[in-house]
């Protein structure tokens, strides 16, 4: 497959009830692939909600990967014969954790837990990954992360690195996030030369409403698909994996020519792996 049309799910959340949550995600996810959607994106923590008040809480709407919740996601999937990336609390023995799974016919394809945490919801606590992956489907390669985790930059790069083509962040950005939605995505997609899909939620969970604002971006950092509103929707977009490996951009041959990879400086940016002191932060 040279190209593969994406679906974002822009979706309400019903708090603690993952079988409600599966019928949502069923139901939108139908609609996707009659569109004709190869790979359908849905938010963090999708299945289960996101304002949990305790670890004991987020136990209870939390799934083993070998669960019930899980069969019926393979089964939905065989049934389409798509793919789906989904976010939710993945119960691992006594620890929680905030993961996205991508899932096929055959079963799940990669798993991803969140590894930058804020001090919000439910990532109060989880447990943080500790793991940046890249894994193809069809010719095309996806990265994966989590919401905060596009705060940090280089963890776009390093899926950038690792061969990806196209980043998918499910996320629940609160009216708390401020530009984030608005600026995020046109960074972390220009910077990197590749497709970069933020799929929010809509909604309101214990006082805290969630902003939507999905959208797929290009390599060049133009929008594809948005959903500029905090109501339900659904957003396409198609990606071309040649167009994301393309680094070398000759604005003007011979006078402005730029390579978003082999004009990086690696030996310059040795601070990076430097943890930061401390007694240097501000809490």
């Amino acid at each position: 497959m040279s190209t593969w049309k994406i679906a974002g799910v822009q979706l309400d959340v019903a708090f603690a009830d993952v079988a409600e949550n599966l019928r949502r995600i069923a139901e939108k996810a139908r609609s996707a692939a009659e569109a004709g959607a190869d790979l359908i994106v849905f938010p963090e923590c999708a299945l289960s909600g996101y304002c949990f008040a305790s670890l004991d809480e987020a136990r209870q709407a939390s799934v083993p990967l070998d669960g019930a919740a899980m069969h019926d996601l393979r089964k939905l999937c065989r049934s389409l014969n798509r793919h789906i990336i989904v976010g939710l609390l993945e119960a691992d023995g006594e620890r929680v954790h905030n993961s996205v799974i991508c899932l096929g016919p055959d079963g799940i394809v990669s798993r991803y837990r969140k590894i930058h945490l804020p001090y919000l919801g439910v990532d109060r606590f989880t447990t943080p990954g500790n793991r940046l992956e890249v894994f193809e489907l069809k010719g095309i390669k996806i990265g994966m992360n989590i919401c905060y985790d596009c705060a940090f930059p280089e963890a776009s790069r390093v899926l950038m690195l690792r061969g990806a083509d196209v980043i998918i962040l499910p996320t629940n950005w609160p009216t708390t996030s401020g530009r984030t939605p608005d600026v995020i995505p046109y960074s972390r997609a220009l910077e990197n030369n590749v497709y970069f899909a933020a799929i929010n939620r809509v909604g309101t969970e214990r006082g805290f409403t969630f902003v939507g604002r999905s959208r797929i971006v290009d390599p060049r950092g133009n929008d594809l698909a948005t959903a500029i509103h905090d109501h339900e929707e659904t957003i396409f977009a198609t990606i071309d994996p040649e167009f994301a490996r393309q680094k070398r951009i000759v604005n003007v041959p011979g006078e402005h020519e730029i390579d978003r990879l082999l004009d990086r400086r690696p030996d310059s940016y040795q601070e990076l792996s430097k943890p930061f002191p401390i007694d240097a932060r501000t809490h």
